[in-house]
């Protein structure tokens, strides 16, 4: 049996920990610390202090280390299709790569502004109230939550791209279009909610392609050796 090549078995790993990441994001974030659900700017403070070093490493493993897979995951399906349909292989390499550094970056104004405004509360609560409410915005817009705009491009793009390499079985890739469209409809500000579907969706989808990429028995052949589809 062909061993699975280094590039596809990182790539698979860097799937499987993101779904991993987001499967233990949900009940820590929903459950443990209900963040999304307060408005109050007060109470989500008082919340940031008394969770502050659990909510950090979340955000390290859940996002910022998500960024770091998904740059990982991205090199190696360009590499098994950038021979085979190279325009589409970079205009999905770039929206991925782009969609990562935006995570990282988001993942850490987040980090860094917690420990900034807890520090400011101890000596003037309003004012670190204030100073929250400006880098969570900043935090947040950055991070997609105004909708998976770039999310979903990437997973459409991925979806023709791994079609056109037939790279994937087409339920993988019907998924993919699925998850990429309503990432889209998120943008809808009275849609925002999909959003979250998305999220759930791509656990999924991260967690098949993940193991698709381990078990590939193609994995050391050449790109070239991958027929476009008609």
């Amino acid at each position: 049996m062909t061993r699975v090549g280094p590039v596809t078995k990182a790539g698979g790993l860097a799937a499987l920990y993101i779904a991993a990441a987001y499967s233990a994001a949900i009940p820590y974030f929903v459950v443990v610390v209900d963040y999304p659900a307060v408005s109050d700017p007060v109470e989500k403070l008082a919340l940031l202090r008394a969770h502050y070093g659990s909510m950090y490493a979340m955000h390290l493993v859940v996002y910022e280390a998500v960024a770091l897979a998904l740059i990982v995951l991205g090199v190696a399906l360009h590499e098994r299709t950038r021979t085979v349909t190279p325009v589409w292989a970079r205009l999905t390499t770039a929206l991925g790569l782009t969609w990562a550094a935006l995570l990282l970056a988001s993942s850490m104004v987040f980090n860094y502004g917690m420990g900034a405004v807890i520090e400011l509360h101890r000596e003037d609560g309003d004012r670190a109230v204030w100073m929250w409410q400006a880098i969570e915005a900043v935090a947040q817009g950055i991070g997609g939550a105004g909708g998976e705009l770039l999310g979903g491009l990437w997973m459409l793009a991925l979806s023709v791209t791994a079609r056109r390499a037939q790279l994937f079985p087409r339920g993988v890739i019907g998924f993919g279009a699925v998850i990429g469209v309503t990432g889209l409809i998120s943008i809808v500000p009275a849609q925002r909610e999909a959003g979250i579907v998305f999220g759930v969706l791509q656990i999924a989808w991260f967690a098949w392609v993940g193991v698709l990429l381990l078990r590939d028995r193609h994995a050391r052949s050449e790109p070239q050796t991958f027929r476009a589809a008609p």
